[in-house]
């Protein structure tokens, strides 16, 4: 029989993972809106803006890959707490960067411990609950993804118009430190995985999991499952105010109406890739996505209701792909190897992310109006990914059906 239901800790567990995920994502995509205080204040360009972006994502991929051996050695709370406290100390060096090399080195220094957060936290998930209740977890804790552009960007877009947007990132160190302590008291030790391991040493471990056949397959997947928010996120705020017509003033209001819906979205989502297949929602969200990515950057001047409603369904379709992938890859692993894989995992995100923000930089120009121009090129590009990424994720759902479940 299926539990259906959540006991008390499980729920405290969602909740905290959610909102650990949410001053993560929040760090990353706050970075975009901010894309037009940047460029101004730091007298930046696109390309430079968008080397900004892939630091973090780069450094997040060598500290991912360099830490995965380890990643199944430890208990999960303590691994786990190691790199949050980390990636405080690093968004706090971005709030104190007066340049555009010190805003660098500090998101190097921020992705090499903020990129290894995620892959532990689904790792946890991975250990405490069972197949079938994946779809409503991975829902909920994506509806971070949602909250950071109802919260969180609005705020942190409000506080860089009236103090500058150094504050963007000191609400994020406010925000992180007493989450830590929540974690550190609160927090179950999550470390029945360490029974079972086999004794491997660092590198062996590490080789071992870049061998398995399944996890090649889920990794073939994932390289490309991050391109289309990687590419399109970094210069969003300023294709809508320059492109779309947008007022600065109104997007705050723009990203919390999109966050809503995704809010609502997420757990459906994930309820309904539970109950019909998670590749059938995948490909539903797959279809709606390239649908109005094509039509929505081909725009010029756009009413502002219409801008959100397209950027809505947008989220939807993504919010769709992102939490029934995300149930079918916590599928592949092993208990032993879920750390590790996990790890590898993100860093693969994190390494196709990075590459993908520098080519979206070179690709986009920004004229002296503040105009940019080439931005319909990401749209056919992200799209061709998207179709590349949904036959994979079907060959990988095929793949576990004919050689079964570990978990």
């Amino acid at each position: 029989m299926i539990k259906n239901k959540f006991t008390r800790y499980e729920i405290f567990l969602i909740t905290t993972l959610a909102i650990l995920q949410f001053s993560v994502i929040l760090d990353f995509m706050v970075l975009s809106p901010l894309g037009a205080f940047l460029l101004k204040d730091l007298n930046i360009t696109t390309s430079q803006f968008g080397l900004v972006v892939s630091a973090y994502a780069i450094s997040a991929f060598a500290s991912g890959i360099l830490s995965a051996g380890f990643a199944d050695k430890f208990d999960r709370k303590k691994y786990l707490l190691f790199f949050y406290i980390g990636f405080i100390l690093g968004t706090a060096m971005c709030a104190l960067s007066t340049s555009y090399e010190m805003l660098l080195v500090a998101r190097i220094i921020t992705g090499i411990f903020g990129g290894v957060i995620g892959s532990i936290g689904f790792a946890i998930i991975t250990d405490i609950f069972k197949v079938e209740q994946r779809g409503r977890v991975m829902g909920f804790v994506q509806m971070a993804f949602a909250a950071s552009q109802i919260l969180g960007i609005p705020i942190g877009l409000e506080l860089a118009q009236r103090f500058g947007w150094h504050s963007s990132f000191w609400m994020i160190v406010l925000f992180g430190i007493p989450l830590g302590l929540v974690i550190f008291f609160f927090m179950k030790p999550i470390n029945e995985h360490l029974a079972i391991r086999t004794e491997q040493r660092a590198f062996t471990h590490l080789l071992n999991t870049l061998k398995n056949p399944r996890h090649l397959k889920a990794f073939a997947a994932t390289v490309l499952l991050v391109t289309g928010g990687y590419m399109m996120m970094p210069f969003g705020s300023a294709f809508s105010t320059n492109n779309l017509g947008i007022d600065v003033k109104d997007l705050p209001l723009f990203y919390e109406i999109t966050g809503l819906f995704s809010i609502i979205t997420g757990p459906l989502v994930g309820r309904l890739s539970d109950k019909i297949g998670r590749f059938k929602v995948f490909l539903s969200g797959t279809i709606l996505s390239i649908l109005v990515l094509l039509y929505y950057t081909q725009l010029g001047i756009t009413p502002f209701w219409t801008c959100v409603a397209l950027n809505v369904l947008l989220f939807v379709g993504i919010s769709s792909r992102i939490v029934s992938s995300s149930a079918l890859i916590s599928i592949v692993p092993e208990p032993q190897n879920r750390g590790s894989f996990m790890s590898v995992n993100a860093s693969l995100q994190q390494l196709s992310g990075g590459i993908s923000s520098a080519i979206a930089g070179m690709i986009v120009v920004q004229q002296s109006s503040g105009f940019i121009e080439h931005y319909e090129i990401l749209g056919y590009v992200v799209a061709l990914s998207m179709i590349v990424a949904c036959i994979m994720i079907y060959r990988l759902e095929k793949y576990i059906e004919k050689h079964g479940k570990p978990a």
